[in-house]
């Protein structure tokens, strides 16, 4: 079109930039944002929040800022819940409370993408008491019932903020609609947070539900039954993500490992290592979980040193807990030498 001498118009522009958005290429939204200053045409709101909406997902909340403070009058239901949303999905959190304040005090109502955004904002454990008078407020108007993203916030405001489970648990009650997300969510929570037990009666109770279970949901329950021991069970689900054709899945994949390496009586990692060398594709979770199963086994030093070289040769940059389990593989096997390597490789 701009080889042709044909400018885009606003609504050219406006379909281009939610494309960027939908499609994750932050880099040409930015493109096209500079290309849409230059053209010096009359910017409407729609465009405008959609450009908030573009530097929120970019990490680029000054600009955003900058958008959303020069549209003066212009700003509506949609350029305030984009504010809210950008500060609380970037690690604003009291700036995304303040500019949800602001909008109630200029007569904005707020909507559930709106209540969405504040209730993350408040999984900050500073402003949990917030988050509490958002529930009620969410409760009063209608949304907590009508749009299942708002429960899903709640359940993670107090399995965050405080680790309220008892919470977050009454919320999933009373949630008059549930999907798959909203199960899983609860079900991660519990086994994350030391409620495995809960985690698994949950589990239960979502398949007499109804519902089937994904990658994440199995990837929650191995998570537990490794934390409870409960190895009979654990083989069990790992027959039916194999016939599901979930079994090649990272997440499910890094579950499994840490399961076999954990629940096993003897030691063994064999089947540990047969679930990683089955994986078709490896992060640095896989590694660290592989690793750490060889290390805890007591008597696979020398296989985890192994397998770490393989990792950072692979151009898979290390984390805290793969440092961590290579060098106490290291000090186990006595030989500093290579520990200090790393260290050196890690500075």
């Amino acid at each position: 079109m701009t080889l042709q001498n044909s400018p885009p118009d606003l609504t050219t522009y406006s379909l281009l930039l939610k494309s960027c958005i939908r499609f994750r290429n932050f880099q040409l939204g930015k493109l096209v944002h500079r290309k849409l200053i230059q053209s010096r045409l009359e910017l409407e709101s729609v465009v405008l929040n959609t450009l908030i909406s573009l530097c929120s997902k970019c990490g680029d909340t000054e600009t955003a800022r900058s958008i959303f403070e020069g549209m003066g009058n212009r700003r509506d239901l949609v350029s305030w819940s984009a504010m809210v949303s950008c500060f609380a999905n970037n690690s604003m959190e009291l700036q995304a409370i303040w500019t949800f304040l602001d909008m109630l005090e200029l007569g904005f109502y707020p909507n559930e993408y709106c209540f969405t955004a504040v209730i993350r904002a408040c999984s900050n454990a500073n402003y949990s008491w917030v988050g509490g008078i958002i529930y009620g407020s969410a409760l009063k108007t209608g949304y907590f019932g009508a749009d299942v993203c708002v429960g899903c916030e709640l359940i993670d405001m107090f399995a965050k903020s405080s680790g309220d489970l008892g919470s977050a648990y009454k919320v999933f009650e009373k949630m008059p609609e549930r999907n798959l997300v909203t199960w899983t969510l609860m079900i991660t929570r519990f086994a994350q947070l030391g409620c495995a037990r809960d985690a698994i009666d949950l589990f239960v109770d979502m398949e007499l539900s109804g519902y089937t279970a994904d990658r994440f949901t199995y990837s929650s329950v191995l998570s537990a039954c490794t934390e409870l021991g409960l190895l009979a069970l654990g083989k069990q689900l790992h027959s039916r993500v194999i016939r599901f054709g979930l079994a090649l899945d990272v997440c499910v994949g890094c579950s499994l490992v840490n399961m076999y390496a954990k629940c096993t009586a003897d030691g063994l990692v064999d089947d540990s290592r047969k679930t990683f060398d089955r994986m078709p594709a490896h992060n640095v979770m896989s590694w660290t979980a592989i690793i750490t199963a060889y290390v805890q086994s007591g008597e696979c030093d020398k296989e985890a040193i192994e397998l770490f070289c393989r990792m950072i040769s692979g151009q898979i940059q290390p984390n805290q807990f793969s440092f961590s389990s290579f060098l106490k593989a290291c000090g186990n096997l006595s030989d500093p030498y290579i520990g200090e390597q790393v260290y050196g490789y890690a500075s």
